[in-house]
């Protein structure tokens, strides 16, 4: 009897296999020359015949990393107190261990990443949420601004951006970066396109049941939108991290720099050292590699969602 079920010949399963492993090495290259290359002697980088393996191992690219600049590990600032001082400096109650200034680097980084991931994802969310379920006055035409945001290029709306940022006194500070992307219209966009999935009769369920509008989105909306969410988590975190134009323009000083921008420092200052480039972009390749293997599921799903929605 036919069960109608196709059976899988073992020359497909072996096609499929090198394919996978073909689009897995080339996918991969990139990574492996930056972590091997960051290894290599300045001769072997350089050479016009690469390397596929370092043939002398050496520590002295991380070692130039790790000595040549110094900062403290972390600053704690009082809330404000830049609005009160003659140069609109922060006043600093705690400082941590003077350290090397990577680590500095890498910490903001992170902490700029993270910080615009949650509030971007935490604001979309809701934001999409009330463009698809709520109606009120101005929404479409609210929601067809949003959509012509999208195609503003970054350039456009610069010098406003960094005008707002000075009056704030916000310049030369971490948030300078995370607030301009907390509003990013391509999360509110996708995130009501994930709502509009969500049936009426269980909100309206819901809202007999007396939950408030509060309790409603944590308890009904936010489980359903998940797989959105960890998309755009993703989207935003290495979208933000790798803002170097954005990073360039509002930060400055030593303390507050990122890894992209503190590497571009220090190859100014000791020359096209392509060893030490590598050495940072390995060091700032580990929390990227961590925050998609977190949020894998939900992104793999996520997409998957967007595709059969059409």
């Amino acid at each position: 009897m036919n069960s109608g079920v196709k059976k899988t010949s073992p020359y497909q399963i072996i096609t499929m296999v090198l394919i996978v492993i073909i689009a897995a090495v080339i996918f991969l290259f990139p990574l492996y020359w930056i972590i091997t290359g960051s290894f290599k002697t300045p001769e072997a980088v350089n050479s016009a015949t690469p390397q596929w393996w370092p043939s002398e191992w050496t520590m002295r690219n991380f070692e130039t990393l790790f000595d040549k600049r110094s900062a403290p590990l972390w600053e704690l600032h009082v809330p404000l107190s830049e609005w009160f001082t003659q140069d609109h400096s922060q006043i600093v109650f705690s400082s941590g261990p003077v350290l090397p200034a990577a680590f500095r680097w890498l910490i903001n980084t992170v902490f700029m990443s993270v910080a615009a991931m949650i509030l971007t994802c935490v604001t979309a969310s809701l934001a999409g949420y009330a463009l698809a379920k709520k109606r009120f006055a101005g929404r479409a035409i609210l929601f067809s601004l949003i959509v012509a945001a999208m195609a503003l290029p970054k350039q456009v709306i610069l010098i406003p951006l960094l005008r707002e940022m000075s009056v704030l006194h916000l310049a030369d500070t971490i948030w300078s970066v995370i607030f301009p992307i907390v509003g990013w219209p391509f999360g509110v966009f996708l995130m009501k396109q994930f709502a509009e999935g969500i049936p009426g009769e269980i909100l309206e369920a819901a809202r007999i049941d007396g939950a408030g509008e509060i309790k409603t989105f944590t308890t009904i909306v936010f489980p359903m939108i998940k797989p959105g969410i960890g998309a755009l988590a993703i989207f935003t975190f290495i979208n933000t991290w790798n803002d170097y134009f954005m990073q360039l323009l509002m930060l400055r000083g030593t303390n507050v720099l990122t890894m992209p921008l503190g590497i571009s420092k220090m190859m100014g200052e000791f020359g096209q050292d392509y060893g030490l480039l590598m050495a940072g972009a390995a060091l700032a390749s580990v929390p990227i590699i961590i925050v998609f293997l977190i949020f894998q599921k939900y992104f793999t799903k996520g997409i998957t969602m967007g595709a059969v929605k059409g």
